[in-house]
C-alpha cells in the first residue's frame, strides 16, 4: 500500500509534442514596436469594421451581407498576414466581437443595432467562423517546414 508521502513526491513528466512552438513567419520581420502598433490598430479596426458591418448587414440584405462578411475576412487574413501571427488574426476578431456584444446591448429607449434577423444572425456567427479560421491557418513558414520534410 502507498503512503500518501510516497504519491507526493511522484512526477509526472510533462507531455511532450512533436510540433515545434509557432514563431512568427520569418518572411515576415517587425520591429517589436511595430508589431505592438498593428496590433493596436488592427484590433481598433475590427471594432470599425463590426460598427459598419452592423449597418451594411441590416441595410442591403443579402449583397450587404457578403460585403460585411468579406470585410470581416480580409481584416482578419490581412492582419494574420501583415503581422505574421496568430495574434494578428485574433485581435481584430476580439475587437470585432466586442462591437458586436456592444452593438447587440438594448438601450433604455429599446433601440439597438443588431436586429434578431437571420441576417444578423449569419453575420455574427459567419465572423466568428472566419476569426477562427483566420487564426488558426498554418504560417507559411509551417507549410514551407512540411514541403522540405516531404521532399527529403
Amino acid at each position: 500500500m502507498s503512503r500518501p508521502q510516497d504519491r507526493a513526491r511522484a512526477s509526472v513528466p510533462a507531455p511532450r509534442s512533436s510540433s515545434p512552438r509557432p514563431l512568427p513567419d520569418p518572411a515576415v520581420q517587425l520591429a517589436r514596436s511595430t508589431r505592438i502598433t498593428a496590433y493596436v490598430l488592427l484590433t481598433l479596426l475590427g471594432v470599425v469594421v463590426g460598427l459598419a458591418g452592423c449597418f451594411v448587414q441590416a441595410l442591403w440584405f443579402p449583397c450587404g451581407l457578403l460585403l460585411a462578411l468579406a470585410a470581416t475576412f480580409a481584416l482578419f487574413h490581412g492582419g494574420r498576414t501583415l503581422t505574421g501571427t496568430r495574434l494578428g488574426a485574433a485581435l481584430p476578431g476580439v475587437g470585432w466581437f466586442a462591437m458586436l456584444l456592444l452593438a447587440n446591448t438594448p438601450r433604455p429607449e429599446g433601440d439597438f443595432l443588431l436586429a434578431a434577423s437571420t441576417g444578423s444572425y449569419v453575420f455574427l456567427l459567419g465572423g466568428m467562423a472566419l476569426a477562427v479560421i483566420c487564426a488558426t491557418l498554418p504560417s507559411r513558414a509551417a507549410l514551407r517546414a512540411v514541403r522540405d520534410a516531404r521532399s527529403q
